[in-house]
C-alpha cells in the first residue's frame, strides 16, 4: 500500500543553532532577559492602562457636567452670542476644546511615565 504523507502547517522556521529567537520585544520564557526590566516593563503598562482609562473617565464626566448643565439650567438660553443661544453654541462648540485639553494631558503625562521608566532601567 502506497501511504501519502501527511500534511504539516509550517508556522515558524525553526531558529538556527546558537542564535536567540526573534521577539519583536516580547520576552520568551526562559529567555535570558533582565527579570528587573520585565518588571518596569509591566509597571510602565499598568500605568499607561491606569492613565487611559482615567483620562477616559474624567472626560465622559466633564461631557455629562456640561450636557447636564445646558439641560438643566434654562437661563443659559437668555445669552445670545452671535445671534444664537449660549446653550446652543455650548453644545455645538465647548467639547472640542474639552477633547483637545484631555488629549494633551494625556499625552504630557504618558510621556512623563515613559521619560521615568527610562530613568528607572538606565539606573539599574
Amino acid at each position: 500500500m502506497n501511504e501519502t504523507p501527511k500534511r504539516v502547517r509550517v508556522t515558524a522556521h525553526a531558529p538556527t543553532r546558537g542564535a536567540a529567537p526573534s521577539t519583536r520585544g516580547i520576552a520568551l520564557p526562559g529567555s535570558p532577559v533582565d527579570e528587573a526590566e520585565a518588571v518596569f516593563v509591566r509597571a510602565l503598562m499598568r500605568s499607561q492602562l491606569r492613565l487611559a482609562l482615567g483620562t477616559v473617565a474624567g472626560f465622559v464626566l466633564v461631557v455629562i457636567a456640561l450636557t447636564l448643565a445646558v439641560a438643566l439650567i434654562p437661563e443659559i438660553d437668555r445669552f445670545v452670542v452671535w445671534g444664537l443661544p449660549l446653550s446652543w453654541l455650548l453644545q455645538a462648540y465647548a467639547f472640542y476644546p474639552l477633547i483637545v485639553v484631555f488629549a494633551v494631558l494625556y499625552v504630557r503625562t504618558a510621556a512623563r511615565n515613559e521619560r521615568r521608566f527610562r530613568a528607572l532601567r538606565d539606573r539599574e
